[in-house]
């Protein structure tokens, strides 16, 4: 398990001095990544097989939304690994230690290269720290879009801020572009992001909002390729 320790901060927090969950998400994304560093023998592997691990598919419970100053911990920890797809936790505690978000999501190892999938061997699999799976509600990983019913909004572009140092839209900021289409006063209880092609800097998303009772959906695409779905509970 790695932890990382946060405070909630003016950039951070909305207009109501509240935790964002964009930053939020950012912040397990941070943990995620740097999780890495207590994993001497996987960060040696993929720096010689010139991989990386992104991210494919993300699942949010949120409990509380913290406010501004609480103390907050983040942690991740791994739950399983195949030989192209990894399983972890990623929760944040405030100062009492009660979750106030819980999460799991699933990477792909892919050469960084090619830009395809790439196989971790058994040597380096079985070297990984392996943690119980978390207790929270898990749904499926795959979002199935409506097949009708859904709104065309205005496209959306990929700007030089959204990029991170893989070179494509930081997955937080798919969240953030979609949350901006949510209804004024929908409260955000639940999330899945599925991740499918990444965005790069230039790019022109073209948003569909699908709403389903207590549930929107919003499809990010590309040229008729669909980026990423976001779907808010």
């Amino acid at each position: 398990m790695y932890s990382l320790k946060y405070k909630v901060t003016t950039s951070t927090c909305d207009s109501e001095g509240r935790l964002k969950l964009y930053s939020a998400l950012q912040m397990m994304q941070d943990c995620s990544e740097m999780w890495i560093d207590s994993e001497p023998i996987v960060k040696q592997y993929f720096a010689e097989q010139n991989m990386a691990q992104l991210l494919a598919t993300r699942q949010v419970e949120v409990i509380r939304v913290p406010e501004y100053k609480e103390e907050l911990t983040v942690t991740t920890s791994v739950y399983e690994v195949k030989p192209m797809f990894g399983f972890r936790n990623t929760f944040i505690y405030d100062a009492e230690g009660r979750p106030c978000y819980k999460t799991w999501s699933m990477g792909a190892f892919v050469d960084k290269a090619a830009g395809k999938l790439k196989r971790v061997d058994d040597a380096t699999i079985a070297s990984m720290a392996m943690e119980p799976r978390l207790e929270m509600n898990y749904k499926d990983r795959r979002i199935i879009l409506p097949k009708e019913g859904g709104d065309v909004l205005e496209p959306v572009r990929v700007l030089r801020a959204d990029i991170d140092y893989n070179r494509h839209m930081n997955n937080a900021n798919y969240v953030r572009v979609a949350m901006e289409l949510l209804p004024e006063g929908f409260v955000v209880r639940g999330l899945r992001v599925e991740y499918r092609v990444a965005a790069k800097l230039g790019d022109v998303l073209v948003p569909t909002i699908y709403k389903q009772d207590d549930v929107i959906i919003v499809s990010l695409s590309i040229d008729d390729a669909v980026s990423a779905i976001i779907e808010f509970s």
